[in-house]
């Protein structure tokens, strides 16, 4: 048998700080593509209707794959994320569609501005990274401080039924050079992942780890109501299909109350 040379790169507790400038993790998510962007933005459009020039701020935002879709759909597109890779590769990518969208490196706790936006998006389960709950409401807190008052919040989230439900304790994929297995488990309220990235080449293997708070439709509701939110309308999909416990996603529509 083939000996292993094991190496363990841990990046808790603040794993969603290293993890998302790693080349594995670009490797583990390579299936994501700009379909599943088309769909989002189309979801958007249909259910929220922006007024053609919005300006829309992406939380979350990633390597701006959905930034770029809405800056070539007319809107005035900010996205911020905490990984500096990330952004930079925004920024290329965003030139090379020859976009305006715009890419800062930012935490989402803290407030883009105060009340600049027409519309705020999170999508894709960029958020439940915190060990403290009140980073959670933090969070949404500067997103809200970021909406125009009468604004709009499109949140999207996974479906903690589903999650429990349809957990899959292991997964395995494959790509040229080796496999990746993914281990899932649930405990103290998170759905936690061990992510083993195996080489055959060297026999190298490197560990990593996600964890994502798991929050309820009345965790979010809730959360979105303590900072100033006011829950409009919830899908189970990208198709605007009802929300229900076996609903792929959990997605919430919000409005910033006027006062």
């Amino acid at each position: 048998m083939m000996e292993s040379n094991h190496r363990l790169e841990k990046t808790q507790p603040n794993w969603f700080e290293h993890w998302f400038d790693r080349d594995e993790y670009k490797l583990v998510y390579r299936h994501r593509d700009d379909d599943e962007a088309r769909r989002v933005v189309s979801f958007i459009e249909d259910s929220i209707r922006p007024a053609a020039g919005s300006r829309i701020l992406d939380i979350g935002c990633g390597r701006g794959r959905h930034s770029i879709l809405l800056s070539k759909h007319g809107y005035d597109v900010t996205g911020i994320d905490l990984s500096e890779r990330s952004i930079h590769e925004a920024r290329e990518s965003a030139r090379d569609a020859g976009t305006n969208a715009e890419f800062v490196v930012a935490d989402m706790r803290d407030p883009h501005c105060d009340g600049c936006m027409d519309g705020v998006v999170n999508l894709f389960t960029a958020f439940g990274y915190f060990d403290d709950e009140a980073d959670h409401q933090r969070a949404l807190d500067a997103m809200s401080e970021s909406l125009k008052p009468g604004g709009w919040f499109l949140q999207d989230f996974l479906n903690a039924d589903h999650v429990r439900s349809d957990l899959v304790p292991r997964t395995v994929d494959t790509f040229p050079d080796g496999e990746i297995e993914q281990r899932r488990t649930i405990a103290d309220g998170r759905i936690n992942k061990r992510i083993c990235i195996r080489h055959f080449s060297d026999a190298s293997e490197k560990v990593f780890e996600e964890s994502v708070r798991l929050f309820d439709l009345s965790d979010l509701d809730r959360m979105h109501r303590k900072a100033g939110l006011v829950l409009k309308s919830v899908c189970g999909d990208y198709a605007g299909g009802p929300f229900t416990p076996v609903s792929p996603r959990l997605i919430l529509i919000s409005t910033k109350r006027i006062d």
